[in-house]
Protein backbone atom coordinates (compact mmCIF):
# COMPACT_ATOMS: atom_id res chain seq x y z
CA UNK A 1 0.00 0.00 0.00
CA UNK A 2 1.46 3.73 -1.65
CA UNK A 3 0.45 6.54 0.83
CA UNK A 4 -2.41 8.41 -0.23
CA UNK A 5 -2.98 11.72 -1.15
CA UNK A 6 -4.69 14.43 1.44
CA UNK A 7 -4.38 11.58 4.39
CA UNK A 8 -3.90 12.41 7.82
CA UNK A 9 -1.25 9.57 9.12
CA UNK A 10 0.38 7.61 12.41
CA UNK A 11 4.08 7.52 12.12
CA UNK A 12 5.89 5.24 14.15
CA UNK A 13 9.76 5.01 14.23
CA UNK A 14 10.72 1.49 14.57
CA UNK A 15 7.72 -0.12 14.58
CA UNK A 16 8.44 -3.54 13.09
CA UNK A 17 8.16 -5.66 16.23
CA UNK A 18 7.59 -5.34 19.84
CA UNK A 19 6.10 -2.14 21.62
CA UNK A 20 5.89 -0.65 17.91
CA UNK A 21 4.63 -3.04 15.92
CA UNK A 22 1.84 -3.86 18.75
CA UNK A 23 0.75 0.21 18.73
CA UNK A 24 0.60 0.61 15.15
CA UNK A 25 -1.67 -2.48 14.72
CA UNK A 26 -3.92 -1.14 17.58
CA UNK A 27 -3.74 2.30 16.46
CA UNK A 28 -5.16 1.10 12.68
CA UNK A 29 -7.56 -1.01 14.36
CA UNK A 30 -9.31 2.37 15.10
CA UNK A 31 -9.42 3.45 11.93
CA UNK A 32 -5.81 5.19 11.83
CA UNK A 33 -3.73 5.54 8.78
CA UNK A 34 -0.44 4.12 10.25
CA UNK A 35 2.98 4.93 8.88
CA UNK A 36 5.92 2.34 10.06
CA UNK A 37 9.40 3.45 9.75
CA UNK A 38 11.71 0.21 10.28
CA UNK A 39 15.24 -0.89 9.13
CA UNK A 40 15.48 -4.71 8.70
CA UNK A 41 17.12 -7.30 6.88
CA UNK A 42 15.82 -8.57 3.19
CA UNK A 43 14.85 -12.16 5.01
CA UNK A 44 13.24 -10.01 7.93
CA UNK A 45 11.38 -7.74 5.80
CA UNK A 46 9.85 -10.07 3.03
CA UNK A 47 7.96 -12.09 6.21
CA UNK A 48 7.18 -8.48 7.75
CA UNK A 49 5.57 -7.29 4.50
CA UNK A 50 3.22 -10.89 4.41
CA UNK A 51 2.14 -9.98 8.06
CA UNK A 52 1.05 -5.80 6.70
CA UNK A 53 -0.65 -7.59 3.79
CA UNK A 54 -2.66 -9.65 6.48
CA UNK A 55 -3.51 -6.78 8.03
CA UNK A 56 -4.10 -4.43 5.09
CA UNK A 57 -6.51 -7.27 4.07
CA UNK A 58 -8.19 -7.26 7.30
CA UNK A 59 -8.86 -3.45 6.29
CA UNK A 60 -6.45 -1.63 7.89
CA UNK A 61 -4.16 0.92 6.37
CA UNK A 62 -0.36 0.42 7.60
CA UNK A 63 2.44 1.94 4.73
CA UNK A 64 5.87 0.61 5.76
CA UNK A 65 9.64 2.07 4.42
CA UNK A 66 12.26 0.27 5.02
CA UNK A 67 15.45 2.99 6.25
CA UNK A 68 17.45 4.11 9.30
CA UNK A 69 15.28 6.51 10.65
CA UNK A 70 18.66 8.20 11.56
CA UNK A 71 20.19 9.24 7.89
CA UNK A 72 18.80 12.64 7.59
CA UNK A 73 19.13 12.46 3.69
CA UNK A 74 16.52 9.61 3.81
CA UNK A 75 14.44 11.60 6.32
CA UNK A 76 13.84 14.20 3.97
CA UNK A 77 13.23 12.16 1.18
CA UNK A 78 10.64 10.32 2.84
CA UNK A 79 9.57 14.40 4.16
CA UNK A 80 9.12 15.55 0.81
CA UNK A 81 7.03 12.54 -0.40
CA UNK A 82 4.57 13.14 1.93
CA UNK A 83 4.47 16.91 1.40
CA UNK A 84 3.96 15.91 -2.19
CA UNK A 85 0.93 13.89 -1.39
CA UNK A 86 -0.50 16.92 0.70
CA UNK A 87 -0.30 14.27 4.17
CA UNK A 88 -0.11 15.22 7.56
CA UNK A 89 1.25 13.49 10.87
CA UNK A 90 -1.10 14.16 13.79
CA UNK A 91 1.20 11.23 16.25
CA UNK A 92 4.38 10.80 15.70
CA UNK A 93 5.61 7.63 18.27
CA UNK A 94 9.50 7.03 19.11
CA UNK A 95 9.66 3.52 19.05
CA UNK A 96 13.81 3.43 18.07
CA UNK A 97 15.98 0.51 20.02
CA UNK A 98 19.59 0.71 18.53
CA UNK A 99 22.39 0.48 21.45
CA UNK A 100 25.40 -0.98 22.91
CA UNK A 101 24.62 -3.25 25.48
CA UNK A 102 28.31 -3.40 26.99
CA UNK A 103 29.35 -3.34 30.59
CA UNK A 104 31.56 -0.76 31.92
CA UNK A 105 35.00 -2.71 32.95
CA UNK A 106 36.68 -5.19 31.53
CA UNK A 107 37.91 -5.55 27.77
CA UNK A 108 34.91 -5.15 26.05
CA UNK A 109 33.81 -2.16 28.31
CA UNK A 110 31.69 0.90 26.46
CA UNK A 111 33.38 3.22 24.64
CA UNK A 112 32.65 7.05 23.62
CA UNK A 113 31.56 5.88 20.24
CA UNK A 114 29.07 3.66 21.91
CA UNK A 115 27.42 6.15 23.69
CA UNK A 116 27.47 8.39 21.10
CA UNK A 117 25.77 6.14 18.68
CA UNK A 118 23.20 4.93 21.04
CA UNK A 119 22.33 8.18 22.87
CA UNK A 120 21.82 9.68 19.11
CA UNK A 121 19.65 6.76 17.83
CA UNK A 122 17.65 6.39 21.32
CA UNK A 123 17.83 9.72 22.72
CA UNK A 124 17.85 13.04 20.57
CA UNK A 125 16.71 11.49 17.41
CA UNK A 126 13.17 12.01 18.66
CA UNK A 127 14.06 16.04 18.70
CA UNK A 128 15.57 15.18 14.70
CA UNK A 129 12.32 14.05 13.53
CA UNK A 130 10.08 16.52 15.27
CA UNK A 131 12.13 19.59 14.06
CA UNK A 132 12.30 18.28 10.96
CA UNK A 133 8.25 17.70 10.63
CA UNK A 134 7.29 21.25 12.07
CA UNK A 135 10.32 23.07 10.11
CA UNK A 136 7.98 21.51 6.62
CA UNK A 137 4.61 22.12 8.32
CA UNK A 138 3.59 18.09 8.20
CA UNK A 139 2.22 18.46 11.49
CA UNK A 140 -1.55 18.52 12.50
CA UNK A 141 -3.13 21.25 15.03
CA UNK A 142 -3.25 19.77 17.57
CA UNK A 143 -0.49 16.93 17.54
CA UNK A 144 0.90 14.52 20.07
CA UNK A 145 4.51 13.41 20.03
CA UNK A 146 4.99 10.27 22.18
CA UNK A 147 8.25 7.90 23.10
CA UNK A 148 8.88 4.78 24.97
CA UNK A 149 11.13 5.22 27.82
CA UNK A 150 12.67 2.62 30.35
CA UNK A 151 12.91 2.50 34.15
CA UNK A 152 17.08 2.40 33.59
CA UNK A 153 16.27 5.78 32.85
CA UNK A 154 16.47 6.29 36.91
CA UNK A 155 17.74 2.55 37.83
CA UNK A 156 21.20 1.50 37.35
CA UNK A 157 21.31 -1.78 35.51
CA UNK A 158 24.48 -3.99 34.09
CA UNK A 159 25.35 -3.60 30.85
CA UNK A 160 22.91 -0.86 30.71
CA UNK A 161 24.67 2.47 30.71
CA UNK A 162 24.69 3.48 27.43
CA UNK A 163 20.64 2.89 26.73
CA UNK A 164 20.04 4.33 30.22
CA UNK A 165 21.58 7.21 29.37
CA UNK A 166 20.08 7.65 26.25
CA UNK A 167 16.61 6.86 27.85
CA UNK A 168 17.41 9.89 29.86
CA UNK A 169 18.03 12.21 27.43
CA UNK A 170 15.30 10.82 25.23
CA UNK A 171 12.75 11.95 29.14
CA UNK A 172 14.55 15.47 28.74
CA UNK A 173 14.04 16.04 25.04
CA UNK A 174 10.57 15.12 25.64
CA UNK A 175 10.34 17.50 28.19
CA UNK A 176 11.53 20.47 26.33
CA UNK A 177 9.44 19.27 23.25
CA UNK A 178 6.36 19.65 25.17
CA UNK A 179 7.69 23.61 26.41
CA UNK A 180 8.31 24.69 23.29
CA UNK A 181 6.09 22.88 21.00
CA UNK A 182 3.19 23.47 23.30
CA UNK A 183 2.15 27.22 21.10
CA UNK A 184 1.94 24.91 17.95
CA UNK A 185 -0.67 22.70 19.23
CA UNK A 186 1.95 19.82 20.26
CA UNK A 187 2.16 17.67 23.24
CA UNK A 188 5.05 15.21 24.42
CA UNK A 189 5.19 12.47 26.18
CA UNK A 190 7.29 9.46 27.65
CA UNK A 191 5.92 6.09 28.21
CA UNK A 192 7.62 3.46 30.25
CA UNK A 193 6.49 0.28 29.70
CA UNK A 194 7.29 -2.79 32.74
CA UNK A 195 9.22 -5.28 31.50
CA UNK A 196 8.13 -7.13 28.55
CA UNK A 197 9.66 -10.30 26.97
CA UNK A 198 10.14 -8.56 23.13
CA UNK A 199 13.41 -9.12 21.08
CA UNK A 200 14.99 -5.74 22.79
CA UNK A 201 14.61 -7.10 26.17
CA UNK A 202 16.49 -10.48 25.00
CA UNK A 203 19.49 -8.69 23.87
CA UNK A 204 19.87 -8.21 27.37
CA UNK A 205 22.88 -10.29 28.90
CA UNK A 206 20.89 -12.52 32.09
CA UNK A 207 17.14 -11.44 30.85
CA UNK A 208 15.48 -14.53 32.35
CA UNK A 209 16.48 -13.40 35.49
CA UNK A 210 15.05 -9.89 34.74
CA UNK A 211 11.94 -11.38 33.88
CA UNK A 212 12.16 -13.50 37.30
CA UNK A 213 12.09 -10.62 38.98
CA UNK A 214 9.77 -8.41 37.44
CA UNK A 215 7.08 -11.63 37.86
CA UNK A 216 8.03 -11.57 41.62
CA UNK A 217 7.53 -7.39 42.01
CA UNK A 218 4.28 -7.25 40.16
CA UNK A 219 1.14 -6.67 41.60
CA UNK A 220 -0.66 -9.17 39.03
CA UNK A 221 2.38 -11.59 38.96
CA UNK A 222 2.71 -11.39 35.21
CA UNK A 223 4.55 -9.36 32.42
CA UNK A 224 3.55 -6.46 30.62
CA UNK A 225 2.42 -7.53 27.49
CA UNK A 226 3.01 -5.11 24.08
CA UNK A 227 -0.37 -4.84 24.18
CA UNK A 228 -0.39 -3.40 27.47
CA UNK A 229 1.56 -0.89 25.79
CA UNK A 230 -0.70 -0.27 22.76
CA UNK A 231 -3.47 0.34 24.52
CA UNK A 232 -2.25 3.45 26.64
CA UNK A 233 -0.67 4.81 23.12
CA UNK A 234 -4.08 4.31 21.61
CA UNK A 235 -5.69 6.72 24.98
CA UNK A 236 -2.85 9.13 24.62
CA UNK A 237 -3.61 9.40 20.62
CA UNK A 238 -7.12 10.51 21.47
CA UNK A 239 -8.27 13.75 21.66
CA UNK A 240 -9.70 13.53 25.48
CA UNK A 241 -5.51 13.71 26.19
CA UNK A 242 -4.86 16.89 25.10
CA UNK A 243 -4.01 17.99 28.67
CA UNK A 244 -1.37 15.75 29.22
CA UNK A 245 2.06 16.92 28.24
CA UNK A 246 5.38 16.66 29.70
CA UNK A 247 4.97 13.39 31.22
CA UNK A 248 6.17 10.37 31.86
CA UNK A 249 2.98 7.79 31.78
CA UNK A 250 4.03 4.00 33.62
CA UNK A 251 2.55 1.14 32.28
CA UNK A 252 3.50 -1.83 34.36
CA UNK A 253 0.58 -2.95 36.43
CA UNK A 254 2.39 -1.03 39.40
CA UNK A 255 6.02 -2.77 39.51
CA UNK A 256 7.47 0.00 39.53
CA UNK A 257 6.12 0.33 43.24
CA UNK A 258 7.78 -2.38 44.96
Amino acid sequence: MDIKENTTYNLILGGSSGLGWASACKLASKGNAVIIIHRDSRSFTDEFQQKIKSKNQEGLQLVTFNFDVLNESKRDLFLLQLQEKNCKINLLLHSVSKGNLKPMIGENSLQKSDFEITLHAMGYSLYEWVSALHAVNLFTNPAKVLAFTSLGSSRAMTNYGAVSSAKSVLESVSRNIALEFAKFGITSNCVEAGVCETKSLQLIPNYQKIISQAKRKNPFQRLTTPEDVANVVYLLSLPESKWINGSIIKVDGGESIT
